[in-house]
C-alpha cells in the first residue's frame, strides 16, 4: 500500500517551502523571498506519531496567469493536489486573505479531498491574533495558525492531517531503493530523461536554462526494481553562477550528489565532453559514487560509419580518470535506448555494493606480487602484508605494508587494475588505503 501524500499548496511567497524544510527536518526546498523560486513538485519523507507519510513542495499557484513558466507551475500543483491524501493550503495573517487565496480554495475544493488551512506567519506567541478570523471566509472551515519559522502550530497541523490518513497496514517496504542523481550542465536534457522515463511532465522542461532549481526527486517502480530519480539544477561554472538563487540551486546539485547510489552523468553530443562536463564528472567520481556517463541528443548527431565508436574513445580519453564508467547514447526526446538504462543502473549499483573475501583479495595480491614485484628506494623494498575490504559504495580496500613511503602511486594503480581485472567492479571508483606497520588505527 503507497504512503500517505500530503501536499503543500497556496499563492507565491505564502512561506510554502519554509513550512516544507521545517516539517520535513530537512533544508531540501530553497527559500528565498522571490515569486517562482520553487518550480517543480519537490518530494521528501516524513513521520509523524509513529506514521511515515510523504510530503510534496509545490510552486505558487497564479489562478490567472499568462507566464509560461507560471502555467507550468500550476500544471505541477495540480498533479500534486490529483495525487494528494490530504492538501494543506497556506496562506499568510500578515497580507490576509486575498484573492488569489479564495481562487486557490475554490480549485481544491473541486478536487474533493480532506483540505487543511494553515495561517502562516503567526510568529508571535500567546493568544491567537484575532486577524486568523478572517481566514473563515475562504470557507474551509477552521484554521491552523503555524509559523514556519519558529515552528509554532506545526505539531497541531500535522495532527490534523493524521486524521485524514488510512489505516496503518505497518507494511514496512525494503529498503531496496537505489537513489539517482541525474547531473549535468544546464540544457542537457536531464529534466527531459526524467519525464521520458516516468511518461508525465514530471519537471518543467524548457529552453530557458536554469529552469530547474531545487533537487527534485521522484521515486518510481518497475520490472527492473525501484528507483528514487533526482533531477538536478544544471550546474555552470562559478564565474556564470550569479543569482543568488543559482548558488543554492549548485548546492543541492553537490547535495544530490552526496546522497545518490548511482550517478548519471549527462553529455551533449552535439558539443562533446567540455570543460565543465568534466568537472561534474569528477564531483561524482570524488564523491565515489557508480556512475553512468549517458550522451544525450544522439538523435541530432549526423552519422557515418564508426561514429559512435569515434566519439566512444574521445569520451574514454577526456573522462580518463574515470575509464570505468560505461557508456550510453540516448535520445531522452525520442526515447532511443533508454530502456537500457534500468540494467546498467542495477548493474553499477551491484558492483559498487560488492564484497570481496581477504582470502581472495589476498590470492589476487600475491598473484600481481609475482608478475610486478614491489617498488624498492635506496635498497629497501616495499613489502605488502595483507589487503582486506573495509566498505562498499564505493568498494574500500585497505593495503597493509612496511612503508607508506615505498608505496609508489604507481605500484597502487596497478594494484587496482588487478583487482578490477579480477572482480569487475565496473561502473565503480575503488578507494585503496594504506596503512604501514606501527599506525594506531
Amino acid at each position: 500500500m503507497a504512503r500517505p501524500l500530503v501536499a503543500i499548496v497556496g499563492r507565491p511567497n505564502v512561506g510554502k517551502s519554509m513550512l516544507f524544510n521545517r516539517l520535513v527536518g530537512q533544508r531540501l526546498s530553497i527559500v528565498e523571498d522571490t515569486p517562482g523560486v520553487t518550480r517543480d513538485r519537490l518530494y521528501a519523507e516524513c513521520e509523524w506519531c509513529g506514521r511515515k507519510f510523504d510530503m510534496v513542495d509545490t510552486g505558487g499557484i497564479e489562478p490567472s496567469t499568462d507566464s509560461e513558466i507560471l502555467l507550468f507551475m500550476r500544471e505541477q500543483a495540480q498533479i500534486a493536489i490529483d495525487a494528494a491524501t490530504v492538501i494543506v493550503l497556506v496562506t499568510d495573517i500578515r497580507t490576509g486573505v486575498t484573492a488569489a487565496d479564495k481562487d486557490v480554495a475554490n480549485m481544491l475544493l473541486r478536487a474533493r479531498k480532506p483540505v487543511v488551512l494553515a495561517v502562516n506567519k503567526a510568529d508571535s506567541t500567546g493568544p491567537s491574533d484575532p486577524a486568523v478570523y478572517e481566514f473563515y471566509s475562504i470557507g474551509l472551515g477552521d484554521q491552523i495558525p503555524v509559523s514556519a519559522i519558529h515552528g509554532h502550530g506545526t505539531g497541531d497541523l500535522l495532527d490534523e492531517c493524521l486524521k485524514y490518513f488510512p489505516e496503518d497496514t505497518q507494511e514496512d517496504e525494503e529498503d531496496d531503493l537505489i537513489r539517482v542523481a541525474i547531473i549535468g550542465k544546464p540544457n542537457v536534457g536531464k529534466s527531459s530523461l526524467v519525464n521520458h522515463i516516468l511518461g508525465e511532465k514530471r519537471v518543467i522542461v524548457s529552453d530557458v536554462a536554469g529552469t530547474t532549481r531545487d533537487a527534485v526527486d521522484t521515486v518510481y517502480e518497475n520490472e527492473f526494481g525501484r528507483y528514487m530519480f533526482i533531477d538536478t539544477a544544471g550546474i555552470r561554472r562559478k564565474s556564470r553562477v550569479e543569482e543568488r538563487v543559482e548558488k543554492f540551486s549548485v548546492m543541492r546539485a553537490q547535495l544530490a550528489i552526496e546522497r545518490a547510489d548511482v550517478c548519471l552523468i549527462m553529455i551533449d553530443a552535439r558539443d562533446g565532453v567540455t570543460e565543465q562536463d568534466t568537472k561534474i564528472a569528477g564531483m561524482a567520481h570524488e564523491a565515489g559514487k557508480a556512475s553512468i556517463v549517458i550522451v544525450n541528443k544522439w538523435d541530432l548527431v549526423e552519422k557515418e560509419t564508426g561514429t559512435m565508436e569515434k566519439m566512444r574513445k574521445d569520451v574514454m580519453r577526456d573522462l580518463s580518470f574515470m575509464s570505468y564508467a560505461p557508456i550510453l547514447f540516448i535520445s531522452a526526446l525520442t526515447g532511443q535506448r533508454t530502456n537500457r538504462i534500468y540494467e546498467l543502473i542495477n548493474f553499477v549499483n551491484d558492483q559498487s555494493s560488492m564484497r570481496i573475501t581477504t582470502g581472495m583479495l589476498n590470492n589476487v595480491l600475491a598473484d600481481a606480487q609475482a608478475r610486478v614485484q614491489p617498488p624498492t628506494d635506496k635498497g629497501r623494498r616495499l613489502k605488502i602484508y595483507y589487503m582486506t575490504q573495509t566498505g562498499i559504495k564505493p568498494p574500500t580496500f585497505v593495503i597493509f605494508c612496511n612503508s607508506r613511503e615505498l608505496f609508489h602511486f604507481s605500484y597502487q594503480r596497478y594494484l587496482e587494475n588487478q583487482i578490477r581485472a579480477v572482480f569487475g567492479l565496473e561502473g565503480t571508483p575503488i578507494r585503496i588505503i594504506i596503512r604501514q606497520k606501527g599506525d594506531k588505527e
